[in-house]
């Protein structure tokens, strides 16, 4: 597929880190580097097979994982003293120093959707009942890369194609947008791995990818799980659509 994908709004490198390092249930100070680094490459893989015009800012963080690792697997210096520095410690302190500030910034978000739950004492009540109906369950939104863990997942299940007749492409992104946003009429939310089984084949479950990153990057829907590496769904974004007069 010739479809750049563009996105105003992705994780970083280290962003990428912490998510493995949650993943596998990883102390942060001991970070075992040859299985973060091969992880890592992978999900760069994966986003150099969706052409992500992200996919440079990864690469000086694998240049540094794989130096690191090289670093881990030389013997030590005899002539170093006993307090010889680990390799992985200046990584360590950037993640431990990145990992508070994201800590910060979500604490000031999760208060800045607390203050939107408030309301003067004249709210209407019909909107009251609205809004309790709506906090019945809680959400959380998934990251780029809990998307490509899926899809990830997904691939490795579609059989190869035993024959090689060339064939018109049967799939389109501008036609995967407009099937999900007519699922989505008839369904609130939709499991993006129910989607993702559908598919017939790799060339489908990219393509369906790839129309869930735009409809995300058009504000059309949200990608969304109840808890971290859990199931990923997604919702029509409410907030976009405009009220009726």
């Amino acid at each position: 597929m010739n479809y750049k994908i563009h996105l105003e709004k992705f994780e970083g490198p280290l962003d990428l880190l912490l998510y493995l390092i949650r993943k596998n249930d990883i102390d942060i100070k001991d970070i075992p580097i040859a299985i973060i680094t091969d992880q890592y490459m992978q999900y760069i893989e994966m986003m150099k097979l969706l052409d992500l015009d992200v996919v440079g800012d990864f690469l000086v963080m694998a240049a540094s994982l794989m130096q690191i690792k090289s670093r881990m697997l030389l013997p030590p210096d005899p002539l170093a003293g006993p307090e010889e520095v680990d390799p992985r410690q200046e990584l360590v302190d950037r993640l431990r120093e990145y990992e508070q500030f994201k800590m910060i910034a979500e604490g000031l978000k999760s208060k800045e959707l607390y203050r939107q739950t408030l309301f003067g004492r004249l709210i209407d009540q019909e909107k009251l009942n609205e809004i309790k109906d709506d906090a019945q369950e809680v959400f959380i939104e998934a990251t780029l890369f809990d998307l490509i863990n899926a899809l990830s997942e997904a691939l490795k299940h579609i059989p190869e194609k035993k024959d090689y007749q060339v064939s018109q492409e049967e799939f389109t992104i501008e036609g995967k947008i407009h099937a999900l946003l007519h699922l989505l009429i008839e369904n609130p939310r939709i499991s993006v791995m129910d989607l993702f089984r559908r598919s017939t084949t790799k060339e489908e479950v990219v393509c369906t990818f790839v129309a869930i990153l735009e409809l995300t990057r058009l504000k059309e829907i949200v990608i969304v799980q109840h808890r971290q590496f859990e199931d990923i769904e997604i919702m029509r974004n409410t907030a976009n659509e405009t009220p009726a007069t």
